[in-house]
């Protein structure tokens, strides 16, 4: 098999929440084969990206044109139960809140019906010089699409 037939784990969307699979690797665990605390919130952020990419947001290509890009400005997260060397686990992600420049994010750590992590992530919109900007209308419509399902 080339590199060319390796493809990453892809999420998917389910309703208003979006669904990413991954499995831990001994990468992501301590000496004890539990998941490292910050590997939480790698996992995270790939669920996030991975939704983005899913409801068409090109993130490369605004940060390619000097749009702007999304970057973590806050992160609370609540640990619940150890994740293990070899568990199946699914971030559950939905939008809590839309504003001008940053989105509120809620996200779950599960194993099965367990929920292992709970945690609530603002991502701001920011120019390159890092300041915060309004987030691109299409983007924002994307999202309040999710919301509106949601309603529905």
């Amino acid at each position: 098999m080339s590199g060319a037939d390796v493809k990453p784990a892809d999420g998917r969307m389910v309703g208003t929440t979006h669904r990413f699979p991954l499995r831990v690797y001994f990468e992501d665990t301590d000496v004890a084969g539990i998941v490292y605390y910050a590997n939480y919130l790698r996992f995270m952020e790939r669920a996030r990206s991975d939704m983005l990419r899913l409801l068409g947001i090109d993130q490369r290509a605004a940060l390619e044109s000097g749009e702007g890009v999304y970057a973590v400005a806050e992160a609370s997260i609540r640990y619940r139960a150890p994740a293990r060397l070899g568990d199946d686990l699914v971030i559950v992600t939905a939008l809590d809140e839309i504003r001008a420049a940053s989105v509120l994010i809620h996200q779950q750590v599960m194993r099965g019906g367990e929920i292992l992590a709970d945690a609530m992530v603002t991502a701001a919109f920011i120019t390159s010089a890092g300041r915060p900007r309004r987030q691109p209308r299409e983007w924002v419509a994307k999202f309040e699409g999710l919301k509106e399902d949601e309603r529905a």
